[in-house]
């Protein structure tokens, strides 16, 4: 009986065994397969606002019609520090960022109106501090655009932003939070520019901010100059005549070791380059916010006009 216990006992712990091998063989495997489909597949990243999400859209077809490689879709992120975290570690390959933001809110570093020298700034910083790599920009600088409602334009003569410093006192502000607390924001501009509103600027989301100033709930916000409902909403654009805000060319960032395993994905970034043009995004904004349309549908048709 002894013998037979113990032969039962050594049966069950080497099926024991034999069980949790097997269980550990999957698990391994599973991971391994895990591991493999993330190192094969790129994964895309955007912000929360509508141009993000269509610039996040074309580097997706183009990655996947130029490699053939699958491509991951995480659009819809959150604000440039979010992007810039999941990029860091890992979790996202690549985003659109923009030159300006880059530099002052990313970087910490004082503006420049120069162009070329805030990309080549950002493009050294981001390979020495974050094994980062800027391609080559896509053609438009998306940069802050100070609008009002065109009749308040037509009746007040307004122009430029220095214009606006004796109706200010009167009006109400409506601002996102990032534009809010970041460098080349709120502060500097009004410092820039010695503005005083009536009351504490309203932060607001940014899909809400053309609304609210059409219904005038608000008198003046801070949109982007590729914005499709600008001009869509009868709204104004003024002229930074006191040239505050410094270049925001959009351009890709890219994770070096991505780059490195996928050498082909250089050369489809590459072809992007210079291809898109302000008034072109402002079209593919409105196209999507204007017109309802379906983002990929839009950008498909983009890229078969453009050649890409």
């Amino acid at each position: 009986m002894t013998r037979w216990l113990t032969t039962c006992r050594t049966t069950r712990e080497a099926s024991s065994a034999i069980l949790l091998g097997a269980v550990l063989l999957i698990a391994v495997l599973a991971l391994s397969g895990c591991h493999t489909s993330r190192a094969r597949r790129i994964v895309i990243g955007s912000k929360n606002f509508t141009e993000q999400i269509v610039l996040a859209e074309l580097l997706a077809q183009q990655i996947e019609a130029r490699t053939g490689l699958p491509v991951e879709r995480r659009f819809n992120l959150g604000g440039t520090l979010i992007c810039q975290q999941a990029l860091r570690a890992g979790e996202i390959d690549l985003y659109v960022e923009y030159t300006g933001t880059a530099l002052t809110a990313v970087l910490g570093q004082p503006p420049s109106r120069n162009p070329a020298e805030v990309y080549a700034r950002v493009k050294i910083a981001y390979a020495a501090r974050f094994g980062f790599e800027l391609t080559e920009p896509l053609g438009f600088n998306n940069t802050f655009a100070m609008v009002i409602r065109s009749e308040d334009a037509r009746q007040g003569k307004l122009r430029a932003i220095s214009d606006i410093v004796p109706f200010a006192p009167r009006w109400r502000a409506g601002f996102g939070y990032e534009f809010m607390e970041r460098p080349d924001g709120f502060r500097g501009w009004i410092e820039t520019y010695q503005l005083r509103f009536a009351e504490a600027p309203r932060i607001m989301d940014l899909g809400l901010i053309y609304r609210a100033l059409k219904d005038k709930q608000v008198d003046i916000v801070a949109g982007n100059s590729t914005d499709g409902m600008i001009a869509a909403l009868d709204l104004i654009a003024l002229e930074d005549d006191r040239h505050y805000f410094p270049p925001y060319e959009a351009v890709p960032v890219v994770r070096r070791e991505t780059l490195e395993r996928h050498p082909a994905l250089r050369d489809a970034l590459r072809a992007l380059g210079g291809r898109l043009s302000a008034e072109e995004m402002r079209r593919l904004n409105y196209a999507v916010d204007g017109e309802h349309r379906d983002v990929p549908q839009v950008v498909r048709e983009f890229r078969r006009a453009k050649g890409l």
